[in-house]
């Protein structure tokens, strides 16, 4: 097995990165079943655990899924005043149906996930509050039309030679009939606190989930397992990608022949350095956030993967400088922060912005 994962990393062992790619796996496995699957103890398993998620390497969350809701959800390039684009993405990072977001375009655009719960909510934020904001010069919103990878602990593939095949088998739980989904789910009370300890904790109790929802463990457990097989939720993991050695981030938009566009997503979604693609609308109609090692891997990557694609007709490529907030954590430097709720720091210019756009 190479050491190709280890380097650039002052932190981080074989043994790390072999548990990293285990809970992207299985997010919610048991210690006892990784330490088993990787031959050491449960209490080492644990103990990693928790030290990399205290260093802000690792974060297990649950998500849940607006178009199971019967909403949309959104891609959303805002191009601002460089003055005001920190402060803008700081206000952005603190609402909770605003996913991922980044600077880019040299610290002139902001590119964030929206996956309101409900329509007011999305009308609200895109029609209403952003065009209105001090720095916006622009805004470009896409709908998300087809997800063809994003969704799932382990979209992001890179790691996946630090197992066996032998190994990831063995973590993989059998999967059982898959219910047929609905075209809308409907929440039931106990959802809602169950997803909020979720969002917070992605592997929380069965017990503590059922506190929270003031059920019973075996109910908790039922449901929770209903919702995941019915994609309301997923189990999500955020990584500090600069602590595996991971330091060219880019978000890809191409124009693709619209008879190539299944392809060309298929063909996206099975590379690893793919950690989300999919089918928007708008001029581009194909988006992609790619994670290489370096600028030279991420050079190899469009020349020789995307550039071998059939149908794609333009590209443009934006290298991310920095991410404020990935899935379910806001960023500080190159690492985790320890909650999403965590404020900002003050900026001059962010205290009007943080209002405007505040739920």
């Amino acid at each position: 097995m190479s050491d190709l994962y280890l380097q650039n990393s002052s932190t981080l062992d074989r043994l790390d990165t072999q548990i990293i790619r285990a809970l992207q796996v299985s997010p919610r496995a048991p210690f006892s079943v990784i330490a088993d699957v990787l031959a050491v103890s449960e209490q080492t398993v644990a103990r990693r655990y928790r030290r990399l998620g205290r260093d802000g390497v690792l974060r297990i969350i649950g998500v849940v899924d607006p178009n199971a809701l019967g909403q949309s959800s959104w891609i959303v390039r805002i191009q601002s005043r460089p003055s005001g684009t920190e402060s803008l993405a700081a206000a952005l990072a603190q609402r909770d149906d605003v996913g991922w977001v980044t600077l880019s375009a040299g610290g002139s655009e902001v590119v964030c996930a929206v996956r309101s719960r409900t329509r007011e909510a999305r009308d609200d934020l895109l029609v209403q509050r952003l065009p209105r904001t001090t720095p916006v010069l622009g805004v470009a919103a896409a709908v998300v039309l087809h997800r063809f990878v994003g969704g799932g602990g382990d979209d992001w593939a890179a790691l996946a030679p630090v197992l066996t095949d032998e190994q990831t088998r063995r973590l993989c739980a059998p999967t059982p009939g898959r219910p047929a989904a609905p075209a809308t789910v409907t929440l039931e009370p106990s959802d809602e606190p169950m997803l909020a300890l979720l969002a917070a904790d992605g592997r929380a109790t069965y017990g503590a989930l059922a506190a929270a929802a003031g059920i019973s463990e075996g109910r908790a457990m039922r449901r929770l397992t209903t919702l995941l097989e019915l994609g309301v939720a997923y189990l999500d993991i955020d990584l500090s990608a600069a602590a595996l050695g991971f330091h060219a981030l880019a978000n890809l938009w191409l124009t693709v022949t619209p008879a190539e566009l299944a392809n060309a997503g298929e063909a996206l979604s099975r590379e690893q350095e793919v950690a989300f693609a999919a089918a928007i609308s708008g001029p581009h109609n194909l988006t992609a956030a790619v994670t290489c090692r370096d600028l030279d891997g991420l050079y190899r990557f469009i020349t020789t993967k995307v550039g071998a694609i059939a149908g794609v007709q333009t590209m443009e490529v934006s290298p991310v400088l920095r991410h404020v907030k990935q899935a379910g954590a806001l960023v500080s430097g190159d690492r985790l922060g320890a909650t999403v709720a965590a404020k900002p720091r003050p900026q001059r210019a962010g205290r009007g912005h943080s209002e405007m756009l505040s739920p």
